[in-house]
C-alpha cells in the first residue's frame, strides 16, 4: 500500500491528499550513498604534483674523498650560506622531494550509473524518516509532517521575507537559525585559502521548476534550491550522511512518479 502525504499551502495549512511514489519506498543503502557523495566530491579535484627537475638544477658537485665530509653534491662558491650546503639528494636541506606529488596519482573515486542512480532514490527515500532528519541536527520539531509536501506556488516566491514567513508558518524557520547560529571559523591552514567559515546545512527546496524561488531563498543561511531532474546524492546527503531536511513541492514529487532516477 502506498504512503499517502498532505500537501499544505503556504499558509502552512492542509489542502489536499497525494500518494508518494515508490522511490520514497526505497531501501536505505549508507554505504551506496557515501561512495556516491565520494565520487561526486572528488570529480572536482584536480591532478597535481611537482615540477620532475624540482630540486635538480644545480651545479653542485660532491668534493670527493679525503675532505672529511660526506660525499654529497655541495653548493659552490665561498659565500656563507649557500656555499658548501648539500643540494640534488633528498635528505639535504636544499635537495629535491624523495617522493613528491604525481599526477598520474589516481584521485577519483568511480561508481556505476546504476549505483548513483540507487544513491539518489535511497536519499529521496530518507527524506521522510524523522530518525535520520533529527541526528543530522535538523530541528524538526514544528514541521506538520515529513516527508513535507507543498503547492506549487512556492516556485514563484522571488523574496526572501516571503520565504521567511512561509518558513516559520511550515515550523522550518528554527532550522535555519540554527544554521545562522553555527557559522565559526574554521580550523587549522584551510582558513588561509579561502574556507575560512565553516556553516551548519539547512534545508533543501526541491522544485519541478525555478520561477523565481532561488532569489527568494539564496539569502536565507544554509538553505538551497534544486530542480528535481538535477538532483543529486551529495545535495540530499551532504557529506555522506542522509537524512537532509526537505521541502518538496507537489509538482517535484509528480516528477519523480514520473520514473526519474529509475
Amino acid at each position: 500500500m502506498k504512503m499517502k502525504v498532505h500537501v499544505y499551502s503556504l499558509e502552512g495549512k492542509p489542502v489536499e491528499e497525494i500518494e508518494l511514489p515508490a522511490i520514497f519506498d526505497e531501501q536505505f543503502r549508507p554505504d551506496i550513498i557515501r561512495r556516491a557523495v565520494m565520487a561526486a566530491q572528488t570529480a572536482r579535484l584536480q591532478p597535481w604534483g611537482a615540477d620532475w627537475m624540482a630540486g635538480k638544477r644545480t651545479s653542485a658537485e660532491t668534493w670527493g674523498k679525503g675532505h672529511g665530509v660526506a660525499r654529497v653534491r655541495r653548493v659552490k662558491g665561498s659565500r656563507y650560506p649557500a656555499a658548501g650546503h648539500g643540494a640534488f639528494a633528498p635528505f639535504t636541506v636544499g635537495g629535491r622531494r624523495a617522493h613528491p606529488p604525481k599526477v598520474e596519482k589516481v584521485l577519483r573515486e568511480r561508481i556505476n550509473r546504476k549505483e548513483r542512480r540507487l544513491a539518489v532514490r535511497s536519499t529521496v527515500a530518507a527524506t521522510k524518516e524523522k530518525k535520520l532528519i533529527s541526528s543530522r541536527g535538523h530541528i524538526v520539531e514544528k514541521v506538520a509532517e515529513l516527508p513535507l509536501v507543498i503547492t506549487d506556488e512556492l516556485e514563484g516566491i522571488g523574496r526572501a521575507s516571503q520565504t521567511k514567513e512561509i518558513f516559520q508558518k511550515l515550523g522550518l524557520w528554527q532550522d535555519v537559525e540554527r544554521v545562522a547560529r553555527s557559522k565559526r571559523v574554521r580550523a587549522g591552514r584551510g582558513k588561509m585559502r579561502g574556507r575560512r567559515y565553516r556553516q551548519a546545512v539547512g534545508p533543501l527546496i526541491v522544485v519541478g521548476e525555478d520561477k523565481g524561488i532561488k532569489l527568494g531563498a539564496r539569502n536565507l543561511p544554509g538553505v538551497e534550491v534544486v530542480k528535481v531532474r538535477t538532483l543529486n546524492a551529495e545535495q540530499l546527503a551532504p557529506g555522506g550522511v542522509a537524512g537532509r531536511l526537505t521541502v518538496w513541492t507537489k509538482g517535484a514529487i509528480q516528477k519523480l512518479a514520473g520514473g526519474l532516477f529509475a
